[in-house]
Formats: structure tokens, sequence, C-alpha cells
């Protein structure tokens, strides 16, 4: 379902996807409203759940997190049951920061952090490949990220 947003709310979700800590009156001023107004908007935009939430984006290379990789997972069956169990399983692994269901070959895609490989790899042995719905695993390791982007675009 597509949202129906105007000229303001969309210049409302540039600024606060450029800037999640702008306060509401420097808001107000850049989109062109006043404070009371834009509040009340924002408040719209988050209960609508088009705003979900507010984050700092923290690089986790400089807190050691000097691995990333991603673990292509295939299961033995996908009944709703068994992909219940292992998207469980999934939230309560510190080490995946991102989880995607796929069509396709791949059942899920992980995105993985971790300070090392030996770390990265402990996960896959003892965590990843021992989940009884797993079948299969394939991982990659990140050479370099050329994108960073959670932003949305926004015309």
């Amino acid at each position: 379902m597509k949202a129906r947003l105007d000229a303001i709310d969309w210049k409302i979700l540039r600024e606060l996807q450029a800037d999640g800590r702008i306060t509401n009156v420097a808001l107000a001023g850049r989109v062109g409203i006043s404070a009371p107004p834009c509040l009340r908007r924002v408040r719209a935009l988050e209960e609508a759940g088009i705003i979900e939430g507010y984050r700092a984006m923290v690089d986790g290379r400089a807190l050691g997190l000097a691995v990333s990789a991603f673990a292509l997972v295939g299961l033995s069956s996908q009944s709703e049951a068994d992909l219940l169990t292992f998207e469980a399983r999934v939230r309560s692994w510190e080490i995946v920061r991102e989880c995607h269901m796929l069509s396709g070959d791949i059942d899920f895609i992980l995105k993985c952090i971790a300070p090392d490989l030996e770390t990265f790899q402990a996960f896959v042995i003892e965590e990843l490949t021992r989940a009884p719905q797993v079948e299969s695993v394939r991982t990659s390791l990140v050479i370099r990220r050329l994108k960073n982007e959670p932003a949305v675009p926004v015309p």
C-alpha cells in the first residue's frame, strides 16, 4: 500500500533521513512550515509506520568488528513451522545483523558481522550449520563495501 504524502511530508522524510537528530524547530524551518504542524506531521508519519524509528549509524569496524560476510542458507523444508523456527533462531544470533527471505534456490540471506574470521567461522560451524532446519550454507566474505545507504529514495 502506497502512502499518500504531500510535498511537505516528502521534505520532512528527506530531512529526517539526512539528519535524524534535527530539532523540530530546525526541521520546520527547512521544510517551510511552523513548528507545531511540523511536529503533528512527524507524529502522523510515525503512527502510520512510515517512520519506523531513529538510530545512530555506527561504524562496526571502528569498534573492532572487522569481518562482514553473507551466508546464503537453504532449508530442508519450507513448511511454515520450519520457517518460523528458523526465523526465531536467526533473531537470537547477535552476529546476524540482517536477514532476508528470498525466492529461488536460496531461502535466506544473512548479513553477519564479527570481530574476526575465527568468530565468523565458529558461528557458521557451531550454530548455523547445526540448526535442524538448515540443509545448506554458502558464505561470502565482504572484500570492500562500495555503498551503504540505508535511507530510502525520496522524491
